[in-house]
């Protein structure tokens, strides 16, 4: 038996009197793809904080690789090969496609041909050669999420951290980012996703963690998630659909 490429062991974070993350026991395998659902404010993105480094825990450890990172800092966990994307992307709006990228290629190499070669092969890889010398400001919104993919990709993450990477895209767009993330598991990344979308993140998904006022109530199979009725009941009242799924 592998042991888990991500291990989160009684993890709570508090902020004043609010508990946003309760206790959060879970473990992540290599090559997985996970998937991350619950309510806004359920404590997902407070949970990738604390992987990524951005918080400490309040309580309990996190393990990567078998290594404990509990409170280190981003830049640390990224070149642990720890790396996140962000809901709402934020590129370098001046700069070139490429040279977005090549920021994050900086991590493991100063040499700035070699540096360029890896930003080059990243950016057609996610689809955005046609814009490589292009500045980054005349991105359409899907563009910019496959940037954003493209900046977390040249760090040569082992985990990828991706925060509602289909935000905002049209049911045809996110499609395309779907079999975009399988190309990119395919490749030996494990992948943590915490997404809205929900037919997107059940057929994407290995196993699916729920989140609900910062507790984990299940995780689980997508087929059985759907079902599960504890996850049916924190879902009254929220805009989460599964049929279809």
């Amino acid at each position: 038996m592998t042991n888990p490429l991500l291990q989160i062991e009684n993890v709570t974070k508090e902020f004043g009197g609010l508990t946003a993350v309760k206790s959060v026991n879970l473990e992540q395998n290599a090559g997985e793809i996970l998937g991350l659902i619950g309510p806004n404010g359920a404590g997902k993105t407070t949970l990738f904080n604390m992987i990524s480094g951005t918080f400490a825990p309040t309580h309990g450890d996190i393990y990567f690789a078998g290594q404990k990172i509990t409170g280190s800092v981003p830049h640390k966990t990224c070149k642990m090969g720890i790396t996140r994307t962000f809901q709402i992307a934020k590129p370098f709006a001046k700069l070139s496609v490429v040279d977005n990228v090549k920021v994050g290629v900086f991590l493991h190499t100063s040499n700035a041909t070699k540096a360029e070669a890896e930003a080059r092969e990243v950016v057609s890889f996610v689809g955005l050669k046609p814009w490589a010398d292009r500045p980054a400001r005349i991105l359409t919104a899907a563009g910019r999420k496959r940037l954003e993919l493209a900046r977390a990709l040249a760090t040569q993450p082992r985990l990828l951290l991706l925060d509602e990477v289909m935000a905002g895209l049209t049911p045809t767009e996110s499609v395309e980012i779907v079999k975009l993330i399988h190309q990119i598991r395919n490749s030996g990344m494990t992948i943590l996703v915490i997404e809205h979308v929900m037919k997107a993140i059940m057929s994407l998904s290995d196993r699916i963690a729920v989140l609900h006022h910062g507790e984990l109530i299940a995780v689980d199979e997508p087929a059985t998630i759907t079902s599960d009725k504890r996850v049916i009941e924190a879902y009254l009242g929220e805009e989460m659909h599964f049929a279809g799924a």
